[in-house]
């Protein structure tokens, strides 16, 4: 027995396995490449590779060399007998099998369904191909059905006669009886075959038996210890008598049922898996899909070998039954039984060549007999094969054959799912080939193909396949998309519920619900044409050769039927004749969305079809069987250590529901009828996940849209899915949990959004009520387990602003508490984190509205019990809100809300303001208690913030309102002062305390938008100060240290003040009144002056402020000019209005006053400079000044004295005097 390693093709099993069990390869021993065949004839390449995919031969015994005159037509003893040297397909190996059934090709493609649709042109039986490429060698008859699975053809023999006896017993095939009789052959009928057939067929089966007995002579069967010694150590002894192989196995490590493995030699039950399909469970097993006839159809991979075969460029997966011996020297060898009458011809020759290639086989035994008597042996090298004597052909030939069937039937078997018919009648040139799904669907009901049932279960087999490989790439979406829809195409929806349940279950999860919205329009994978780039209506083309090879309407009138036809089987021969330029499948579309909308809805319409399919096959309870009352019914008991915590995430779910008060009494199990466990209640609950997620999406992208009416009805139906979920599922996963924490926090944004947009809400509740047809088929479905009222509560469109308000906080709270009972928010901290932004946001949203609630009330001088409630609330909101955004370090938002919670301490301390005649009301202790609290938050706030380079934006907001906050009580407290409760003095410090901290916190420096804000409350701040003071020191007797620091005090903050209103522009009447009460201070002090040189001084320091004021009436002279320069129109204000900037009436009240006290102050100065007052001087200023004070003096008494000078005018004229003021001081 010779080494398997050195050239042979067939390798023994990898590793032991049950009899009528299936043995592959190992990965290793796959992939790693036999010894190909590279021929070299007449200075040509023939490249030929064969690599053993699976083996079910026992190792390579010698063939027996049997003496000549050997009488072959005697029986050995072990004939037809099963051998361990034979293995456990002894029969098949020596040729007593019986012929290749119909769906041969579907067998080896069940068994390496990797390989199909991507990896391999053609699986077939060798037959078939060594059939195809001597079809312009012989005049045989070719009959062969074709299908495409992506750009793998599946090649399986369509023997007619057979079926057509079959159609006459059945009524099967009638269809297609029918048209070969009226197209084809007229007068069919059946040929029987010859009874030297039969002879030639008995001839050869003892020879290989006698061959493997290693004896001329007939010889008992071996014992079962030389079977044991024979035997290889990888094979069972034990046969079994059983058929092999299984149709179907279920992988050990897959299988669930106990008694598989006990079940031995016995046919297993077909059972197909739905494998982990993305977020589908592990354990989903189909349930059969064929029937025992079908089985018996051939729907199993029967051959003793398996091989991948790459012949030039064309990838094949062939089986083959042909025996191999090892031959001494020689490694393995075909042994070949020749009458030696009859010479070889060109067809034997290509025959024994091609299944030597096909093989790896390197040489060929033939052994001649003439009349059954054994005459020679002789041994022919492979290469030698083509030119041997009688049987010379060209192997290049033969490749170009090959390479052209196959780009003919690539080029013309375009549609998936279709059964093709390649047919060349016996003795004709012309090869057709017909869609006998086309015709068969033209006729009769297209479930009579027997072909239909076994090309969907392929199709969807592929695409099972291909979306489990974890490193799938996007780029086959677009194939198994179509593998899919073609698979549910072919079958029908009340036969095989279950398959098309999964199918669209599968085409549903192609569609990636959370990838990232720039994908949608840069994601290279999917192709920018048609949603259909191949597909059942793509029409074929008629000439796909620029030679017009072939052609659907050749002359004879009746071949209209065809596809394509090959008017002569010698342009086989010419090489590229038939060069495929319709690849199949170079690139599948995966349909374009252009939007989420789009793509969720194909995922809904998928799921629908899905559901429809399972609905359809539950069982009403009256169908159902009785019980057996012998039968215990199982418990639904469940190991503790698989759920998700000591009490199950089950009873925590139930907890929760009923603390939301969507607890459905009695309501955890199906309405339908539907049986845990069940593919039905597997795929529905995968099915219900998948719909509430399209819907969640669908929702969230109407929320981007600002559809809010449309997005909230969306949310509705997603948690409405996720109830019924909920309702059937036995077994909680924290992944479901944490998609309805997302669901509910969605729904708390769209009701936020709604209170916030009360203005548009006819258009969102028309929105909300509208449902497409498609929706309400699902929920329909969704109905039949489960009532979906659990978070009714959170989905409804009220009109009442506080009622959504509570109903976007309760679904925060909700989110929250799932992840806190579920332990999700440690696996998902950034979604436990948005959570706790958005409660902390919508609590902040309540308070403010009960904060605005409480502040309309104001109305009366008493605090009413509504406004407290109000209150109680709002600070409850705040602190609530506070306390989340803490706990996730939200400094920012944390002061925010601090900020708030301070502007409702103020509204409360509005709220109190004393009751009574507001002249006569003081400053109560309750303002000072809430003003104080208020501060407090502020400070709080500051404090959260810690710096102002962390948000300068809300650093400078929440300080302003902290100045705010002091300065309005120290304003209330120095205009109502609280003199029945406190002295004065410490009224005036506290007042000074408040002011300066309110100073302290307003930022003059800093150059934003509220920098002349600022500026204005530290000049109205220095001016009530220095006010403060002047009066202070009026009413102050006695101290003269106290009245000094008042006096210094006073002018310090009136010059300050100045100095802030020069700064601004529109504030010239406040700068006019601080400089008449600087004036005012000065002629106070003068009063109190008993020298004329000391009064003097204070009166040259008082018209000196006088003459500074000149800025304040420039600006309100251009103001007025500006008022003038506008158009009168009809409806002229009143002059008060007429300038939003400038009061009137206060402008025309401090012009009189400063008139009246620069008049005053003039008339002083004459009499202090007038020669009788003074001792005679030759002082020249003095008399200047004088004489410049009498010629004002004199202009003012005539300007005043004039009574209807206008405003501007008069402006003007105090203009020109205080110029003439400046100068005459200025003056040597």
């Amino acid at each position: 027995m010779g080494d398997p390693k050195e050239a042979g093709a067939e390798a023994p099993p990898a590793g032991a396995t049950a009899p009528g069990g299936l043995s592959l390869l190992s990965q290793g021993e796959a992939e790693e490449p036999a010894q190909g065949s590279a021929l070299f004839l007449g200075g040509s390449e023939v490249k030929s590779r064969a690599v053993v995919k699976y083996s079910s031969a026992p190792p390579r015994a010698a063939f027996a060399r049997l003496e000549e005159k050997t009488d072959l037509k005697l029986p050995p003893a072990n004939w037809l007998r099963e051998s361990a040297r034979l293995g456990p397909a002894g029969t098949t190996i020596l040729g007593n099998s019986k012929k290749s059934k119909p769906f041969s090709s579907f067998g080896m493609a069940y068994d390496f369904i990797d390989s199909v649709g991507n990896d391999v042109d053609v699986v077939s039986d060798s037959e078939n191909i060594k059939k195809l490429l001597k079809i312009p060698y012989s005049k045989s008859h070719v009959s062969m059905a074709v299908h495409r699975v992506g750009r793998t053809l599946l090649l399986d023999e369509l023997d007619i006669q057979e079926l057509f006896m079959r159609s006459s017993q059945t009524g099967d095939w009638t269809w297609l009886k029918e048209f070969y009789q009226r197209l084809i052959d007229q007068k069919w009928q059946r040929k029987k075959k010859s009874k030297e057939h039969w002879y030639q067929k008995a001839i050869l089966s003892k020879f290989l038996y006698y061959s493997i007995n290693g004896d001329g002579a007939a010889q008992p069967v071996p014992s079962a210890a030389e079977q044991q010694e024979s035997s290889s150590s990888d094979q069972t002894s034990d046969s079994g008598g059983a058929s092999w192989p299984a149709p179907f196995e279920m992988p050990a490590s897959v299988s669930e049922d106990p008694s598989a493995s006990s079940q031995g030699s016995e046919p297993l039950e077909p059972l197909y898996i739905v494998g982990h399909v993305a977020s589908a469970p592990k354990e989903q097993n189909l349930t059969p899909l064929f029937s025992d006839g079908e089985n018996s159809q051939g729907l199993k991979n029967d051959f003793v070998r398996n091989i991948l075969w790459t012949f030039e460029d064309i990838h094949m997966l062939v089986g083959s039954n042909m025996p191999i011996f090892g031959g001494g020297r020689y490694p393995a060898v075909s042994l070949r039984l020749r009458d030696n009458n009859k010479p070889i011809n060109v067809l034997t020759g290509i025959d024994y060549w091609l299944d030597n290639l096909i093989c790896n086989v390197p040489e060929l035994v033939m052994c001649f007999h003439v009349n059954g008597i054994v005459q020679k042996y002789e041994m022919i090298k492979t290469e030698e094969i083509p030119n041997l004597e009688n049987s010379n052909f060209s192997t290049k030939v033969i490749k170009d054959i090959a390479q052209n069937i196959l780009s003919f039937l690539k080029s013309n078997c375009t549609k998936e799912g279709h059964t093709y018919w390649l047919f060349k009648a016996s003795g004709s040139d012309i090869v057709k080939l017909y869609d006998l799904t086309t015709l068969c669907e033209e006729t009769e009901d297209k479930y009579q193909n027997p072909f239909t049932m076994p090309v969907a279960i392929l199709l969807y087999k592929v695409a099972c396949n291909m979306m489990m490989k974890k490193n799938q790439n996007k780029k086959h979406y677009g194939t198994i998309r179509t593998l899919l829809l073609n698979c549910v195409k072919l079958l029908d929806k009340s036969r095989h519920p279950q398959i098309i349940a999964s199918a669209n279950y599968m085409l549903s999860e192609l569609f990636q619900l959370d990838e990232p919205k720039k994908e949608e329009s840069s994601e290279s994978p999917l192709n920018e044409n048609s949603d259909e780039s191949y597909s059942e209506e793509e029409e074929e083309m008629a000439d796909s050769d620029e030679n017009g090879s072939y052609c659907p309407h050749s002359d004879p009138p009746d071949d209209n039927k065809a596809v394509a036809i090959i008017k002569s089987v010698g342009e086989l021969s010419v090489p590229e004749k038939y060069k495929s330029i319709h690849q199949i499948r170079p690139s599948c579309a995966f349909p374009v969305c252009h939007d989420t909308e789009e793509r969720c809805r194909l995922v809904l319409s998928y799921v629908l079809e899905g559901l429809k399919s399972v609905d359809s096959s539950i069982k009403k309870e009256s169908d159902l069987p009785a019980a057996d009352p012998n039968t215990p019914i199982p418990l639904k008991y469940e190991d503790e250590s698989s759920r998700g915590g000591p009490e199950g995430l089950e009873k925590q779910m139930a907890l929760f529901l009923d603390k939301m008060g969507s607890l459905q009494k009695g309501n955890y199990s199906s309405q339908s009828g539907m049986i845990p466990g069940s593919w039905q209640h597997k795929m529905k609950l995968q099915l219900i996940l998948k719909s509430s997620k399209a819907y969640y999406v669908l929702s969230d992208a109407a929320m981007s849209l600002q559809k809010y009416g449309r997005a909230l009805r969306y949310i509705k139906l997603a948690l409405q899915s996720h109830d019924t979920y909920c309702c059937l599922c036995t077994n909680m996963l924290s992944e479901v949990l944490l998609f309805l924490s997302q669901y509910l926090t969605l729904c708390g944004d769209i009701q936020l959004m709604l209170a916030q947009n009360a203005s548009n809400r006819a258009a969102h509740l028309e929105e909300f009520n509208y449902q497409t047809k498609e929706d309400q088929e699902i929920l329909h479905s969704l109905h039949r387990e489960s009532s979906c009222q659990g978070f009714a509560w959170a989905t409804d469109l009220s009109t009442d602003l506080e009622s959504q308000l509570s109903v976007s906080c309760k679904c925060y709270e909700a989110a929250n508490e799932i992840l806190q009972f579920s332990d999700l928010k440690s696996q998902n901290p950034e979604h436990y984190v948005q959570v706790l932004k958005r409660m902390g946001n919508i609590r902040n949203e309540i308070g403010v509205f009960y904060m605005n609630q409480a502040a309309a009330l104001q109305v009366s001088k008493s605090v009413s019990t509504a406004e407290q409630q109000l209150w109680k609330k709002s600070f409850s909101c705040f602190e609530k809100g506070i306390h989340n955004f803490e706990s996730i370090d939200d400094a920012t938002n944390a002061a925010l809300l601090l900020c708030n919670t301070g502007r409702l301490m103020r509204i409360c301390a509005q709220a109190h303001c004393g009751a009574g005649d507001e002249f006569k009301r003081e400053f109560s202790p309750e303002e000072g208690l809430y003003y104080n609290k208020a501060a407090d938050y502020y400070l709080r706030a500051l404090r959260s913030l810690g710096a102002r380079d962390r948000h300068p934006a809300v650093w400078d907001s929440v300080s302003w309102e902290l100045s705010t906050t002091y300065f309005t009580a120290a304003t209330l407290q120095q205009d109502h002062a609280p003199l029945s409760r406190k002295a004065q003095e410490q009224i005036e410090k506290e007042v000074s305390e408040a002011m300066m901290k309110s100073l302290k916190y307003c930022d003059v420096d800093s150059v934003s938008a509220r920098q002349p804000l600022c500026q204005y409350r530290a000049a109205t701040i220095h001016h009530r100060l220095a006010s403060m003071y002047h009066s202070c020191l009026r009413n102050q007797v006695g101290d003269e240290h106290l009245r000094k620091q008042h006096r210094v005090l006073a002018d310090l903050h009136y010059s300050k003040a100045v100095a802030l209103f020069q700064l601004l522009k529109d504030t010239p009447c406040e700068l006019l009144r601080v400089q008449l009460e600087r004036v005012a201070f000065a002629e106070f002090q003068m009063s109190s002056q008993n020298s004329n040189v000391g009064k003097l001084k204070t009166l040259s320091g008082a018209l000196d402020v006088m003459v500074r004021t000149r800025h304040a009436f420039q600006l309100i002279r251009k103001e007025l000019g500006e008022e003038r320069g506008q158009p009168a129109g009809a409806d002229t204000p009143p002059a008060a209005e007429s300038a939003p900037g400038l009061n009137r009436e206060e402008v025309l009240k401090l012009l009189g006053i400063f008139e009246s006290r620069l008049s005053f102050l003039l008339l002083q100065s004459i009499k202090l400079l007038s020669p009788a007052k003074k001792k005679a001087s030759n002082n020249i200023e003095e008399d200047v000044a004088l004489k410049t004070n009498k010629q004002i003096y004199s202009q003012l008494l005539r300007a005043t004295a004039n009574r209807n000078t206008s405003l501007p005018e008069r402006v003007d004229v105090l203009i020109r005097l205080l110029d003439q003021l400046a100068r005459g001081s200025a003056a040597p």
